[in-house]
């Protein structure tokens, strides 16, 4: 048996069998360029799978090292890749600039912080494990965009309608171009030094050759837009680094727009850290901590059993705790199937988080559900399940040797859960106002009613709602 037999053995223990099938079958008969940084949702979305299950996958497949998991810093702009990394660790400055853009952005990780995978050497050797011998194109293709941007299959025919000249410069090599700039707005750009020169061509065409000099290097500066006429231009480019570059020039025309416009959903790395299977895996391992990552919105879930020291006296410590247990299985349970993760436990009480509102409201009245049945069941009311739920901005942190959140949304969260009584969501003007999850009240037949609340801590009145 082979290192990759044995690698995807191992990889269907872990993890849903028809998802593996799928990602083997990849990795055996798919093209290279479909194995590099994978966008997870895309290849669910192509293979007909569960988006959860996909993830999931994926994830197991880097533990055991037959992928090889990168989060991207992105362009929210053109969806370039500004910088990159084997873990979130990597993503530690305060902003991050793109010169193809000319713009500046303080990282955020809604979508700003991409999660890809990229399956390992030492399963297959694909072309984009040295980047530096691909062809041009494909490393704009491969390694400068996005999983999140469409680009094109045809996009070598389509790129070559806007482009003037694509240039290879090996480490410290010159070169001397001639071209004829039309009158349009023209950019020179190196994807590998993220270098540009922005050229605005107007007026009346001129008989004189015009001259241009350009330095790449990894710390090239953002040069201001110089305005040339149309006509002959005399370009030097020089390669300061000690790798290849591939510096371009093209007219930025609706074309090359187009080209670069069309976007698909990709794996956040909000999305990531709020799921189950990520923090089972990467427990202790997310974030520095000093770090201090935004993200502008996120859900918090909490619950908390009403009467728990109670339930311990009447029934005794064994069975309390067995059916205290039972309860968190089951709450672990809904949490991971739509889509989110438990954060951590405070005694009888669970912090979770979700991508967005919708899939916290659907994992709260299935949790009511659950402890009604349980309840049922044992022909008592011992599980009062007390919820709450808030949605905003907040910083991902390290906390205790574990991922955690800060921020008010979390403090509004949790205040919300206490005012909550048992078998009534509470939430927030946030979450009801959510457009999803109206339709899901609306679809369920589920009423709410609102008030004020002054809530310990805030100080300022809540409108909250309780579903019911």
């Amino acid at each position: 048996m082979s290192e990759v037999d044995v690698l995807f053995t191992a990889l269907r223990q872990a993890a849903d069998p028809k998802t593996v099938e799928s990602i083997e079958n990849v990795v055996r008969h798919g093209a290279g360029r479909d194995l590099n940084r994978i966008n997870a949702l895309a290849f669910a979305k192509a293979h007909y799978l569960d988006e959860e299950k996909v993830i999931a996958a994926f994830l197991h497949a880097a533990r055991i090292g037959a992928f090889e998991m990168t989060w991207n810093v992105l362009c929210p702009g053109c969806g370039g890749v500004l910088d990159t990394g084997a873990t979130l660790k990597a993503v530690d400055r305060e902003a991050y600039h793109c010169a193809l853009c000319a713009a500046g952005y303080e990282p955020t990780l809604d979508e700003m912080v991409e999660v890809t995978f990229t399956v390992s050497p030492r399963v297959r050797r694909i072309a984009a494990h040295d980047p530096d011998r691909l062809p041009p194109l494909e490393y704009y293709r491969q390694i400068f965009f996005s999983s999140g941007v469409d680009l094109p299959d045809d996009l070598e025919e389509r790129f070559a309608r806007i482009l003037l000249e694509m240039i290879e410069l090996d480490p410290s090599e010159k070169a001397f171009v001639s071209l004829q700039l039309p009158a349009e707005f023209i950019i020179i750009f190196d994807a590998v030094t993220h270098s540009a020169q922005f050229l605005d061509v107007q007026g009346e065409p001129t008989g004189e050759r015009q001259n241009l000099s350009m330095v790449l290097s990894h710390g090239h500066a953002q040069n201001e837009t110089l305005t040339l006429r149309p006509g002959l231009l005399r370009l030097t480019l020089e390669n300061h680094t000690d790798r290849r570059v591939l510096p371009n020039v093209c007219i930025a025309s609706d074309e090359m727009h187009d080209i670069l416009g069309h976007r698909r959903p990709f794996l956040t790395a909000k999305r990531l850290l709020t799921n189950q299977s990520f923090r089972d895996i990467y427990r202790t391992d997310t974030l520095d901590v000093d770090q201090r990552l935004k993200i502008t919105s996120l859900t918090f879930l909490f619950t908390d059993l009403r009467g728990s020291t109670a339930l311990y006296e009447r029934v005794g410590d064994l069975a309390a705790f067995d059916l205290v247990r039972t309860h968190f299985r089951v709450l672990h349970e809904i949490v991971a199937t739509e889509a989110g993760a438990v954060v951590k436990t405070i005694g009888d009480a669970v912090m979770a988080t979700f991508p967005s509102p919708d899939r916290a409201v659907a994992a709260a009245l299935r949790m009511r559900e659950a402890m009604l049945r349980l309840n049922a069941e044992r022909g008592s009311e011992d599980l009062l399940l007390k919820i709450g739920i808030h949605e905003g901005p907040c910083l991902a942190v390290s906390m205790n040797d574990r991922q955690d959140y800060f921020g008010q949304t979390v403090n509004i969260a949790s205040r919300v859960q206490g005012l909550a009584e048992p078998q009534v969501i509470l939430t927030t003007e946030a979450v009801v106002g959510n457009e999803q999850v109206s339709e899901m009240l609306r679809h369920s037949g589920i009423t709410s009613a609102s008030r004020m609340e002054e809530l310990q801590g805030i100080g300022r009145e809540v409108r909250i709602f309780a579903l019911s």
